[in-house]
């Protein structure tokens, strides 16, 4: 496709509108303006067949409802928890338009004929095409979009990053296997984002379509069977400001557990609590960093048909479950457990479940009772404060054992009969939601009953929002093969636009059993720079690498190792995601928002703003091509040769590492060896300072705490330390500052300085005002400076000769 300047763009699209105003100025012949009223930050519009109701929650998010006359207007929201500020936007009516203006949108209503538009600092955004419409089956909204606009967004998917052209199905449902292409997977979210820099999110609950222009009449539809028609539009200057407000509307992740950040051992499934110990003290035998062991549905059943729902340990399997628990725990390994909704009429809660009334129903009122691949079941009611509390007793129970973190699986539901009820509606107007509401019971079960505990929260399905509770999101049962590996990147990157920035995949893939040490290694060295850390697979293949060839074996370890390593900057990242929304994985366009050549790129990505991430996605591969963005030159992270900023090369590839880079003028902190997160010290990090002459100035930050207790940095357990580099053509400067925060005690105690790709020679360095030759902090060839911390800021100036 190719691609215009900006300014041809929009002033081919002035005329491409101009021709055809008669086609996109006709939002609804039948449908008249009538009146408005404001109240507050409220306008109401009336037209002839219902209501159009406008708040802005920011200047950058703007809120629209339309209320069909039959209808009253609904303001419950699952996925919204910002509170709309105090905004009074400014309106002005003429004979012919209604404008509601505030410092960033602009809302401007033709009265004749009908027509509904969005400007932002005075440029139009998006308008409504036919707006609201309605058919037998589905409920409409609908928008024009440019011709070259490129669509992102409706959940999880692999179609590639342009999603344009797709009618999407919301509907969660696991795809099994799935490989390069997937147009339906485990986390379907009713958002679109444009390439234009806008996010529109419909927020509503039911079931329905998400449609992106797939007849190619520039027209972009939501459809549901029900609920609100309520979307927001959000908007901001960059990327980052997207997605900051977009978070901000629906909720920030918080910081996760750090044990979280490192290794998982975890297969379908243990069978037994020897067969865990026995992995786990392989891993110790090879001195492989390993954090928590997770154990599938083995643990309730010796079967995987029959079982589900039993949630108790099997005692002859399982002998000793708490002292199991307690034993890995002192080797720094914490254990998750797999739990599913499904109670099944041949589990040992059964009864028990039907005399406390917690399950969905059928018409009348009996619990809805369905076969699926594992039994004849019933499906807790989640929305049902009854069946919420009954199930949080379960977890409450299990966490008493020791258990540190939860997995919750099937949770789309996996099968969800249409005419099963919950207790506030149908199975089609709340599945979609189900995985969410999941998650909130038990965010809020650990709020009540374990307050001073960070829950880990993994979920195959959740919701738009579901991020503030803690949930951390996988991208289902994947092929092993490289066909499962190819879209992996794409699924991360889409959803951390969507706000659930912790998408990863089942490393080294699930479904199969294929058995090839090269698909296992490259997808290995991809997790490194992924949000979680967690090979996984169906057991005929091995996912730990305890169980491969020596060579394999090895290359993992020196993967996990880095990964250990980056801890400290992997948290920060986590800490900035916590306070911002940024995603962790980010695409090139945050970069260069405005070359549409980077919005089709996934195969090479940004983790964080520092490293610049190339996986190999294809067997055999000796060299690859890579996009370098222009904001910055970039630096092989391993050979510390020079990329020039936004050029194109081909890099040679090894078999111990991807293609990473890292940003001309960051700062990476990096962890002494550990063999786990518990043994993590923080009191001596080293620094990498990638030095060069074109950053002239850069900041970073390193964020550290407790790594357990709920919102530490709001509580001000905390501490940072920034460091900030000055770049001159005789000299360096960096300072280093910490702050601690009211309730912390400091950690972080001595930072060792390394400069990279220094090769002017060093005349003086000055620490803290004293003057010392640049020789006195040379070892072998490079400048190493230690920093010690006992004031709270540190200037370091290097002159060259």
């Amino acid at each position: 496709m190719k691609i215009l300047p900006n300014n041809i763009k929009r002033l081919l699209l002035l005329i491409f509108f101009g021709m055809n105003s008669f086609f996109i100025s006709a939002q609804n012949a039948n449908r008249t303006f009538k009146s408005f009223v404001q109240q507050a930050g409220i306008v109401s519009v009336s037209t002839n067949d219902g209501k159009y109701r406008f708040q802005a929650f920011t200047p950058e998010i703007m809120e629209t409802s339309f209320i069909p006359t039959e209808e009253t207007y609904n303001a419950e929201s699952y996925s919204v928890v910002l509170k709309p500020s105090e905004i009074t936007p400014t309106v002005t009516e003429d004979a012919n338009s209604l404008k509601i203006a505030t410092s960033g949108i602009t809302v401007l209503i033709t009265k004749k004929p009908f027509q509904v538009k969005y400007f932002y600092e005075g440029e139009e955004v998006i308008s409504e095409k036919m707006g609201y419409s309605r058919s037998e089956t589905h409920e409409k909204l609908d928008f024009n979009i440019s011709e070259y606009e490129m669509l992102m967004g409706g959940g999880a998917r692999a179609l590639g990053m342009n999603r344009r052209g797709n009618r999407l199905e919301l509907y969660n449902r696991a795809d099994y296997g799935y490989g390069t292409k997937s147009s339906l997977l485990n986390y379907t979210l009713p958002m679109v984002l444009s390439s234009e820099k806008y996010m529109l999110h419909f927020d509503n609950a039911p079931i329905g379509f998400l449609d992106l222009d797939s007849d190619h009449s520039n027209t972009l539809s939501y459809e549901t069977i029900s609920g609100r028609k309520t979307y927001q539009l959000i908007v901001g200057k960059t990327w980052e400001k997207i997605t900051e407000n977009f978070t901000l509307l629906t909720g920030r992740q918080p910081l996760p557990p750090r044990w979280a950040f490192g290794n998982f051992s975890s297969r379908f499934g243990y069978h037994s609590q020897k067969e865990v110990e026995n992995t786990i003290a392989k891993f110790k035998k090879d001195s492989i960093p390993v954090d928590a062991v997770i154990l599938d549905l083995y643990w309730f059943g010796h079967d995987i048909k029959g079982t589900m729902g039993n949630l108790e340990f099997v005692r002859d399997s399982f002998p000793e479950p708490k002292q199991m628990i307690a034993k890995l725990a002192d080797q720094g390994v914490k254990t998750v457990l797999v739990t599913e909704p499904f109670i099944l009429t041949t589990s040992k809660k059964w009864d028990d479940a039907v005399e406390q009334k917690v399950l969905a129903t059928d018409s009348l009122g009996n619990p809805f009772k369905f076969d699926f691949y594992f039994g004849n079941t019933g499906l807790v009611d989640i929305f049902d404060p009854k069946g919420k509390e009954w199930f949080w007793n379960i977890y409450k129970d299990l966490k008493s054992f020791g258990v540190a973190g939860w997995w919750g699986d099937l949770g789309e539901p996996e099968v969800h009969p249409t005419k099963l009820k919950h207790s506030i509606g149908s199975a089609d107007e709340v599945h979609n939601i189900y995985g969410h509401y999941w998650a909130k019971m038990l965010k809020e079960g650990y709020e009540s009953d374990f307050p001073e505990v960070r829950p880990f929260i993994l979920m195959r399905a959740g919701a738009a929002g579901s991020q503030r509770f803690g949930l951390i999101p996988w991208s289902g049962d994947v092929n092993r093969g490289w066909s499962g590996l190819k879209p992996q990147p794409e699924i991360s990157l889409q959803m951390g636009l969507q706000g659930l920035a912790y998408m990863h995949s089942d490393l080294g893939g699930f479904a199969g059993d294929l058995e090839d040490d090269e698909l296992y290694t490259r997808w290995l060295q991809y997790g490194v720079f992924q949000p979680i850390f967690r090979p996984h697979a169906q057991e005929d293949v091995a996912s730990e690498p305890v169980f491969k060839n020596e060579k394999t074996k090895g290359l993992a370890k020196k993967a996990i190792e880095l990964r250990y390593k980056l801890l400290p900057y992997n948290y920060s990242l986590a800490f900035e995601n916590h306070i911002s929304g940024n995603p962790l994985m980010r695409p090139l366009f945050f970069e260069e928002p405005d070359n549409y050549k980077m919005y089709a790129i996934s195969n090479t990505y940004l983790w964080g703003d520092s490293f610049l991430v190339s996986p190999i996605l294809n067997p055999g591969v000796i060299s690859k091509e890579v996009t370098f963005p222009s904001t910055s030159n970039w630096f092989d992270f391993y050979t510390g040769k020079k990329y020039s900023k936004g050029t194109e090369a081909l890099v040679e590839v090894l078999e111990d590492h991807i293609p990473v880079f890292v940003r001309g003028g960051a700062f990476i902190p990096m962890a002494r060896p550990m063999q786990t997160t518990d043994n993590y010290d923080a009191s001596a990090l080293d620094v990498y300072f990638y030095f060069d002459e074109q950053a002239k100035k850069s900041i970073s930050i390193i964020y550290n705490d407790d790594g357990k207790t709920p919102n530490a940095f709001e509580k001000g357990m905390f501490e940072k330390v920034k460091m900030e580099s000055e770049v001159t053509l005789d000299s360096i400067t960096l300072t280093i500052s910490k702050e601690v925060g009211e309730n912390a005690n400091s950690e972080i105690k001595l930072i060792d300085l390394h400069i990279e790709n220094l090769k002017k020679e060093v005349k003086f360095v000055w620490v803290k005002g004293i003057k010392f030759t640049g020789k006195n902090y040379m070892h072998q060839g490079k400048l190493n400076i230690p920093v010690r911390f006992d004031q709270n800021e540190t200037i370091i100036k290097i002159e060259f000769n």
